[in-house]
């Protein structure tokens, strides 16, 4: 299905990467358009949770388990920016109009804020009918004044950017711009897991993870882009350089930060859709509203996949290409994720406490066998989306 591109129909994306790293690009998409028909459930007409694998010599088996609402609707904004001919094959046999229909008649009985917001950007992204129906559910799950969870409330600000011209959003934008900037620690680089307390626990209250930086990056880039918000761009740059910063030395982008000061907690798991797909979203939705360039850590992220370091020379990679799957990630496979649990312990009492022994002991050697619907999504989004070009005039409605 996936036709590589050439140089001289690339979207802006491409033009960022090197001859190796476009090379690398394209056999993702690929892998991502051969995969994702596998995880459409026929049996409910929706999206797989997660699809979990074993290998035996080159032998894979393979089954679907659960379902998400949330999942279908990323694979939804990652897939619009594919020709509209391919979509049909990606999404059950849907055109991305009726797909789209279908996930704002189930969000209007979700009370998940993050998938609400989720199928409310997909219905701006493509400038929907039903765009209008998920704006007044969006509105009235976003409690607005309370608590949430940094990845949902940066959801909220991306659709409600991207909705922007189309409906009268301000308002609800202002207070979600402000809950989103607001949530940092004075002085943290970094954003916290959740906007304000009571989410999590007391002890884990200044714990982080990748996707709590990822998502911000992203909705404040496309906020600026939307209306010239010099402080949300400020904002993203800052977070975008200190996660750059801290990359490993292998290209491995790291999992739990300390929201006060911005320092890694824990690095594992390391997340294969965090390397090929949400980092590069983020960073080159960063690069085009005008916030940096930062190909070099783009492409080293990219490069872990063929073959991650903690794993020792002559690794498998995480790329089955025949199958349409990604390894989800390499861990350390300790019981009941102790080592996360200490090293939040120990930081929590003192910024930077570690206990190195435990790292020793647990060495992250080992590998997750399953791949998720949302990360060929994103992967999709990543690589073929923009910040200059609505989705249905680059690729047609």
């Amino acid at each position: 299905m996936w036709a590589a591109l050439r140089k001289d129909d690339m979207t802006p994306r491409f033009a960022h990467l090197d001859g190796e790293t476009t090379e690398l690009t394209n056999r993702l998409l690929a892998l991502a358009s051969r995969g994702l028909p596998a995880m459409y459930r026929s049996d409910t007409d929706e999206f797989a949770f997660t699809r979990v694998f074993t290998t035996t010599d080159d032998r894979v088996d393979a089954h679907l388990s659960g379902t998400s609402l949330r999942y279908a609707a990323i694979v939804a904004l990652g897939v619009a920016w594919l020709p509209e001919a391919d979509r049909p094959a990606l999404l059950g046999g849907h055109c991305l109009d009726d797909f789209v229909t279908l996930l704002v008649e189930r969000q209007q009985t979700s009370t998940n804020l993050g998938d609400i917001a989720l199928i409310a950007w997909s219905a701006a992204q493509i400038g929907h009918p039903s765009l209008p129906d998920a704006l007044r559910r969006l509105a009235s799950a976003d409690r607005r004044t309370a608590p949430e969870y940094v990845v949902e409330a940066a959801w909220v600000v991306s659709a409600l950017a991207t909705a922007r011209g189309q409906a009268d959003v301000e308002e609800h934008l202002a207070q979600a711009r402000k809950r989103l900037l607001d949530s940092v620690f004075k002085g943290s680089p970094v954003f916290p897991h959740a906007t304000g307390p009571g989410l999590v626990k007391g002890y884990r209250n200044h714990i982080a993870c990748f996707a709590d930086q990822v998502y911000p990056i992203q909705a404040l880039a496309r906020l600026h882009h939307s209306g010239d918000d010099k402080a949300a761009l400020d904002a993203a740059r800052v977070t975008a350089e200190q996660i750059c910063r801290l990359q490993g030395p292998a290209g491995q982008w790291w999992w739990h930060y300390d929201a006060r000061t911005g320092d890694v907690i824990e690095g594992y798991p390391v997340y294969t859709v965090h390397q090929h797909a949400m980092a590069p979203m983020a960073l080159l939705d960063l690069a085009e509203a005008g916030g940096g360039d930062y190909d070099q850590s783009i492409r080293l992220g990219l490069r872990w996949l063929l073959g991650p370091a903690e794993l020792g020379a002559g690794s498998e990679t995480m790329l089955r290409d025949d199958d349409g799957l990604t390894v989800r990630k390499v861990f350390r496979g300790d019981p009941r994720k102790i080592v996360r649990g200490l090293h939040g312990v120990t930081t929590g009492v003192r910024s930077g406490l570690r206990m190195p022994v435990i790292d020793r002991v647990y060495r992250p050697t080992a590998l997750d066998r399953e791949c998720r619907p949302y990360e060929f999504g994103w992967l999709y989004f990543a690589w073929l989306a923009s910040v200059h070009t609505p989705a249905t005039e680059q690729q047609g409605r």
